[in-house]
């Protein structure tokens, strides 16, 4: 009997235990959506708002609008990539860890630190060198971030009069430059040393830049005309 107790104890405990199911891995909770990279199933979050809204009205509209019979064929966002560079890290090292915060703070997930591929000796650069730090985001992750860049972020640039719509690479992909991150609600303009620009790339499930400049047109992206 006190076997039993033992073995019951140390079977609940271990599904207790959101590091026993793995490490770093996002996983699906019982409702379908993804859960913190950690695996705590105390951060669970529902589906972001543009993810749902692309799931009942916007797919059913591209389909309609690009000619498609397949819903598979309809361009998505796959992923949203978030780079910030960071030349003058070389001689002030410090500027990548407040960085590396602001991005964390920015995307909700915690970035990777980007290292030089070669030696440039104009630059002094040495190869490996940290010189930036990166956040990829993908699933809910990016649909919410997209949605609040669409929202929020860039109707706080000063002057705004939209986006360009020819910053695609031939594949239905879209790269943004954002010259300051104060943009973002959640940067503290009172805690910043230095402004910085960044780079937010959407990729896309799109066949050409006709599609993707359709998807993004349809999720609210403000291009200039």
């Amino acid at each position: 009997m006190a076997d039993a107790k033992k073995a019951g104890v140390k079977s609940q405990a271990k599904g207790n235990n959101p590091k026993a199911e793995g490490k770093g891995k996002s996983k699906k909770g019982d409702l379908g959506y993804e859960l913190a990279p950690d695996g705590n199933p105390d951060q669970k979050k529902g589906p972001s708002r543009l993810r749902v809204r692309y799931q009942k009205e916007i797919l059913p509209a591209l389909m309609k609008e690009l000619g498609l019979q397949n819903p598979m064929e309809v361009p998505r966002v796959t992923k949203v990539v978030v780079n910030m560079g960071l030349g003058e890290a070389i001689a002030n090292p410090k500027l990548l860890d407040a960085s590396m915060l602001q991005l964390a703070a920015i995307t909700g997930q915690k970035p990777v630190i980007t290292r030089a591929r070669k030696a440039i000796s104009n630059f002094k650069l040495r190869e490996g060198q940290q010189i930036g730090a990166m956040v990829t985001l993908r699933h809910d992750r990016a649909w919410e971030f997209l949605d609040r860049l669409i929202s929020v972020a860039l109707p706080r640039v000063r002057d705004f009069k939209g986006v360009s719509p020819r910053a695609f690479d031939g594949r239905g992909n879209y790269t943004l430059g954002v010259r300051e991150q104060i943009i973002f609600p959640e940067i503290n303009y009172d805690e910043i040393e230095k402004l910085k620009g960044l780079n937010i790339s959407i990729v896309t499930s799109a066949k050409n830049d006709e599609h993707g400049r359709a998807l993004l047109r349809a999720v609210g992206m403000p291009f200039r005309n």
